[in-house]
């Protein structure tokens, strides 16, 4: 067997060289790093556009694609698995019917050799594929001619329940680790961490992140809380590092379910929103660190850690790096998990809710300093100084609470950094001298609960309150400039059966409801549209209702739709973390409507991660304002911004083919209001 895995080892390594982008942001150590240095600063002006890519479908793609050997893989807005030539562009193949799978928006592929066969792995729906990486067709030998259905090893109770993965599995030797993304409400499936045999789909082992009896972290919990009747997620969708010399796979995980409130799931929740460390091999917890204790506000971990090498006390140290929605950088010995900077369990306010019992202490790293403004830090009169209702932003401000980590409440919360962070999917980059590139939101949000009033709901309101209510609000209005339609005179717009299509499998980011049942679905229908349910037992109706449920995902805007707060609305930092120190923190990206009138240097709301290279760039896209930009690594300095088809919420790729330096990037649009897209385009000199 070990000789095997050595072997094996040797393979993998092979496999890619300096040329390629051979794995999800770059590599196993998620640094978003390349050593190709053709492209530079003195040549960037001379950057043109060497091939687009169309798709036959538009919309966000989040896609870091890989690229191995000539050939670029990646995946549309509809979920169609293609390669392409990567000098050319040209299409070699393409897998997946648009108009058979739901849309499920995705981050990439993974793929796998052994030097004889080489495979791409990705997800549609609920189920992993394997597909010939050389011809795009299913391997008949893996699971069910060539998919395992994700539920693969979860408990019964979790069979019809809502899972999809948009982010790529980590591969260590013959095994694929997959993240998955579950419900956010108490309906949620577990978030067993699984790893997969790549030839054959069997499933190798499972890592509880809600323990059962017996195992570490039982304990945290209430005694039931394993059996998923009214607890789910801790799940890890944001993807893992591996240090394959090591053997150690790195798992962030986020809340569990319901994520903002917890009176069901009394206790500190491991390992919900936990770094953990466990041997790649089995499956076995080697360390963890939990970076909020029992969460009540969405804080999961929301991008893979970096595994970098930092000196420290004169000493080098296989650390591993961890950012956060809250602007945090966590930072760990790699081997040991002893953080490398001090961390404290700094006091917060406690519940205000009935049956809610929050934590008293949550960790706070001295060092690095957060790359967000927190809540804490906001006075009453930080407002958006271009708002034309700027008293009327100052009395909401006013009347919010805006202590750190303090619990929810009726009154409403102000949540700085916003429910997506600060940190985002798109991860961080590093460079081997230990620097951190981090792009961050500062985008505040609002959180208000409201007793759950289930006794005097026909079902149809019951069910909607339940599933449907944090996103679109109890008036079907939802809120567009935060990102959720409005539901309100739907039925005038949409069949019957096109509305049945999205609560039945979602869209984007929007989860699924499959799992519930047929009459609960219709209820819900009913209810959107103007309609009176039928009545139903109560056998059909959710078996756990939370008592309080959050207003909405409500952003803190002005009457113009910008943010309330005052700039800088994103920004982009680099962190020395062998000092803890920031080197340079500059805004990032434009807010369009105010660059129309001139106004310039705001930052913007921004999704998509930074790459850097051995050449001193740092490149991005990511800010809604639609701009490729490339900054000096070691300065910050802007060297060139380039207008890209539509905006890009996506992590750009690096690499060469015949000795010529590429960048690519996927231009989807759709988020943030902006311009749907459809092409993937790459420059070159």
């Amino acid at each position: 067997m070990y000789k095997k895995l050595l072997l094996f080892s040797i393979v993998t390594l092979a496999f890619a060289s300096s040329d390629d982008w051979a794995e999800y942001l770059g590599g196993s150590d998620r640094n978003h790093y390349s050593s190709l240095t053709q492209i530079n600063a003195t040549n960037i002006d001379q950057l043109k556009v060497a091939w687009e890519y169309n798709l036959p479908d538009s919309g966000q793609m989040q896609v870091n694609p890989l690229i191995i050997k000539g050939v670029l893989y990646g995946v549309s807005s509809t979920v169609q698995a293609f390669a392409l030539d990567a000098a050319t562009g040209k299409e070699i193949w393409r897998f997946g019917d648009p108009l058979k799978n739901w849309a499920s928006t995705s981050r990439g592929v993974s793929y796998w050799t052994n030097g004889i066969e080489k495979r791409i792995l990705y997800t549609a729906g609920p189920n992993l594929w394997a597909l010939d990486a050389e011809t795009g067709k299913p391997i008949p030998s893996f699971g069910d001619q060539g998919k395992i259905d994700l539920h693969l090893g979860l408990p019964p109770i979790a069979a019809n329940k809502f899972i999809i993965s948009n982010t790529p599995g980590t591969i260590y030797h013959n095994l694929i680790i997959m993240p998955l993304r579950l419900s956010e409400g108490a309906d949620a499936a577990p978030g067993d961490i699984r790893a997969f045999d790549v030839m054959t789909g069997k499933l190798v082992w499972t890592f509880h992140t809600i323990p059962y009896p017996g195992e570490f972290g039982y304990t945290t919990w209430p005694k039931d809380a394993h059996l998923n009747t009214h607890t789910g997620a801790a799940n890890n969708w944001a993807g893992m590092a591996v240090d394959n010399e090591r053997g150690i796979i790195f798992v962030p995980t986020g809340s569990a379910g319901y994520d903002f409130y917890g009176g069901n799931r009394k206790g500190s929740n491991l390992f919900a929103n936990c770094l953990i460390a466990l041997d790649a091999k089995t499956g076995k917890r080697l360390w963890h660190f939990q970076t909020t204790h029992h969460d009540l506000w969405d804080r999961d971990l929301p991008a893979p850690p970096n595994l970098v090498n930092v000196t420290h006390r004169g000493k080098k140290i296989p650390a591993v790096a961890q950012i956060t929605k809250q602007g945090f950088v966590f930072l760990f010995d790699r081997v040991s998990g002893k953080p490398l900077f001090p961390i404290i369990e700094k006091k917060v306010q406690g519940s205000l809710l009935k049956g809610e019992k929050a934590w008293l202490t949550q960790p706070y790293p001295i060092i690095p300093k957060p790359y967000a403004r927190l809540s804490s830090e906001i006075k009453y009169n930080d407002v958006n100084p271009y708002a034309e209702n700027k008293e009327e932003l100052i009395q909401t401000l006013t009347s919010l609470n805006k202590g750190w980590h303090d619990a929810p409440r009726k009154k409403g919360n102000l949540i700085l950094p916003g429910f997506d962070g600060g940190g985002e999917w798109g991860g961080a980059a590093a460079d081997p001298d230990g620097i951190l590139y981090v792009n961050s939101n500062e985008m505040g949000w609002i959180q208000k609960m409201n007793p759950s009033k289930t006794s005097s709901l026909n079902p149809g309101e019951k069910a909607y309150q339940t599933h449907c209510q944090s996103c679109h609000g109890a008036d079907k209005k939802g809120n567009p400039l935060s990102g959720y339609p409005s539901l309100s005179a739907i039925s005038t717009k949409r069949s019957k059966a096109y509305i049945q299509q999205f609560i039945n499998n979602g869209k984007g980011m929007m989860p699924g409801f499959n799992h519930l049942s047929k009459q609960e679905k219709d209820n819900i229908l009913s209810f959107i549209n103007d309609e009176l349910p039928k009545e139903v037992a109560s056998s059909n109706a959710a078996s756990y209702v939370s008592p309080f449920q959050m207003t909405g995902y409500n952003k803190f805007l002005d009457s113009k739709g910008l943010p309330a707060l005052s700039p800088p609305w994103g920004t982009l930092n680099a962190i020395d973390l062998n000092t803890g120190k920031y080197l340079w923190k500059i805004p990032f990206g434009d807010e369009p409507a105010l660059a129309l009138k001139g106004i310039t240097g705001t930052g913007a709301e921004n999704y998509g991660g930074p790459i850097v290279t051995a050449s001193g760039l740092l490149i991005i896209g990511a800010a809604k304002d639609g701009k490729l930009r490339i900054y000096a690594s070691k300065t910050g300095k802007l060297l060139r911004t380039i207008t890209l088809p539509a905006a890009a919420f996506a992590t750009p790729s690096t690499y060469a083919v015949n000795g010529k330096q590429f960048i690519v990037i996927a231009c989807g649009g759709t988020k943030l209001g902006t311009p749907k897209g459809n092409k993937y385009i790459a420059f070159s000199l």
